[in-house]
């Protein structure tokens, strides 16, 4: 199954390895630390088109990516627990 992330992507269930919210993620100085290094290997894409409130990291043949999206954490969850696709 699929997962839409928000702005028309989507996402393979079986390539997320965690959607994490911002807010509470944040705070950690680990977390800052790898979405500073993912940022300079240019692995980060903003999807938000705002202020983004989760970002999901995903692995795909081998790589990691990091998409920072506007969607809820809340939302995500409902739509990753949905049977069937949940885009716009």
């Amino acid at each position: 199954m699929y997962l839409y992330l928000g702005q028309n992507i989507v996402v393979s269930k079986k390539n997320v390895v965690g959607i994490f919210d911002l807010d509470n993620a944040s705070s950690s100085h680990i977390t800052r630390e790898f979405l500073a290094r993912a940022e300079r290997k240019g692995q980060v894409f903003d999807i938000s088109g705002e202020l983004p409130k989760v970002f999901a990291v995903c692995e795909r043949k081998g790589e990691t990516i990091v998409y920072l999206s506007q969607l809820s954490s809340a939302t995500l969850l409902k739509r990753w627990e949905s049977d069937t696709f949940a885009g716009p």
